[in-house]
């Protein structure tokens, strides 16, 4: 309850954090496990928006990573069932990013990424009518539950339990969902007389979700060669680099398990290895292979073979399945990530550089500009003093002619100098070129600052960078970055920044740049 009472609290005090900070901010909820969602399990909750005023009216929307069937109403209420089959067993939790945005009509938005983690849901086994069991006399009877009748939807390996009480003496339902039984004359003739149904529960692992099944014995006098049962049941699988496949294996034969020899394959593909298929018990198998980025050789688009699994019993009898494959070409996308991400964040790192440079030679351009129109007004006081000077030369010098003629001289020598530099303004600068070099770097800045903002936002996401446009972006933005006349030239070549190029520096320049959390 405290607990509960204090995130309350911080809840509460965020958006007046806010506020005394001057800027908005999209808020998450406080919930513990907010952003973990189940499969098939719908999940809602509010986002709403702290900032310098509360009034302001923000319409929420998604930009970028919808999902389907994922909502997000103008109000800020998120709702999502995420779909069976998103996360697969083995994975357990994926994440899925979303950028959120906020914006009013007056102009005001604000983006935040959201990361929402889908976990797993397991679902119970399916079990649907068997094919009977017809059962020789005389004979180890096998049967094979197969895989396409009883399976489970996300792949869980599955154990078969029998009800013990309802089974025939001498009969065992093996946990692969094998049955055997050597029934005694007295069990045939009346297994002849009438059918007998055995019920049995399928449990997945590790999950231990049941579900009941029952299957028919029925005599006959037909003989069961050996066999093999494939899960998934295939006989084309098609894949890409990369990809990982697990083919299960399931061993039978009429005279008893003991009688299996021999389990192996031949292929017509000098890369496959015999390592990857796993012996698990004496009837039971699986082939576990993922063909690396260099098994299709470019400018191939795909490779295609097959492999011969086989099983020999003791009296040299046989069953072969053929599994064909289709191994695609693919892009190695976690490479190609990596090095858009590189490519993002020094296209960011080289607008910041050139903000900051741009900054410094702003502020150099003000100071030499406000020295020159001081220097001015200094000159023209002068000017006017020297020429009064001048006016009084008679009524100082009155009787003295060399006193006057000196004075009327070196005053005129100082104005006409004056006048000199006053035609120039300041010497070696003009204070119009200085004005127009001053406007160029002003222009230049928020031109950098405008477009940087748009390529951090629009390229925030992986996903985004994937896209064709991504590297026109970049020659876009570096176009924009290229100085012309004479500010271009001034610029120090060996100039380094007074701060270190880190993400966090970066991103108060471009506030949506996402370097750092990729």
């Amino acid at each position: 309850m405290q607990i509960q009472k204090l995130l309350l609290v911080l809840l509460l005090s965020i958006p007046s954090l806010l506020r005394a900070q001057g800027e908005y901010q999209i808020i998450f909820p406080f919930s513990k496990d907010w952003d973990v969602l189940k499969e098939g399990q719908k999940k809602e909750f509010d986002l709403i928006v702290g900032g310098p005023e509360d009034d302001q009216n923000f319409i929420f929307s998604i930009t970028q990573g919808k999902q389907i069937g994922m909502k997000l109403d103008s109000t800020g209420h998120f709702s999502w069932t995420p779909d069976y089959g998103l996360v697969d067993r083995i994975e357990r939790r994926k994440l899925y990013q979303i950028l959120i945005e906020a914006k009013t009509d007056s102009g005001a938005f604000v983006r935040r990424t959201m990361d929402l983690v889908v976990e797993h849901t397991n679902r119970p086994p399916v079990v649907n009518e068997l094919k009977p069991f017809y059962i020789q006399f005389n004979t180890n009877n096998t049967y094979q539950i197969e895989s396409s009748l009883v399976y489970d939807e996300d792949n869980d390996p599955l154990v078969f339990i029998p009800s013990i009480e309802e089974l025939p003496e001498g009969l065992n339902i093996s946990s692969r969902g094998e049955v055997t039984w050597s029934p005694s004359f007295t069990q045939f003739k009346k297994l002849q007389n009438e059918p007998i149904y055995i019920h049995f529960s399928v449990e997945d692992q590790p999950s231990k979700s049941q579900t009941k099944g029952r299957l028919k014995l029925a005599p006959t006098q037909l003989d069961l060669p050996p066999a093999i049962t494939i899960v998934p049941k295939v006989d084309l699988i098609e894949l890409k680099e990369s990809e990982t496949i697990n083919i299960g294996f399931y061993l039978s034969d009429p005279n008893g398990d003991e009688d299996i020899e021999t389990f192996d394959f031949l292929t017509n593909h000098p890369d496959i290895r015999k390592q990857d298929l796993i012996k698990n018990t004496p009837n039971q198998y699986e082939y576990i292979w993922s063909p690396d980025y260099s098994f299709v050789q470019d400018p191939a688009e795909f490779v295609e073979f097959y492999i011969d699994f086989f099983v020999i019993d003791k009296s040299q009898l046989r069953a072969v399945r053929r599994v064909n494959f289709k191994v695609h070409n693919a892009v190695n996308e976690e490479e190609i990530d990596k090095k858009n991400y590189a490519l993002y964040q020094g296209t960011m790192t080289r607008g910041w550089e050139l903000m900051e440079q741009l900054k410094e030679k702003e502020e150099e351009l003000k100071k030499a500009y406000n020295k020159a129109k001081k220097g001015k007004k200094h000159r023209s006081i002068l000017n006017a003093s020297l020429g009064a000077t001048t006016g009084l030369s008679s009524i100082i010098a009155k009787d003295r002619a060399n006193l006057q003629t000196t004075i009327s001289t070196v005053g005129g020598t100082t104005v006409l100098t004056i006048g000199t530099l006053e035609a120039t303004e300041v010497i070696g600068k003009s204070m119009k070129d200085l004005l127009e070099r001053l406007n160029y770097v002003i222009e230049k800045k928020n031109e950098i600052q405008t477009k940087g903002d748009i390529f951090a936002r629009d390229y925030s996401l992986k996903s985004a960078r994937r896209d064709n446009s991504f590297k026109k972006s970049i020659d876009s933005f570096l176009s924009a970055m290229n100085l012309k006349g004479i500010v271009a030239l001034e610029l120090d070549a060996a100039w380094e920044s007074k701060k270190e190029a880190t993400d966090k520096n970066i991103r108060k320049t471009f506030k949506d740049y996402s370097g750092g959390e990729d």
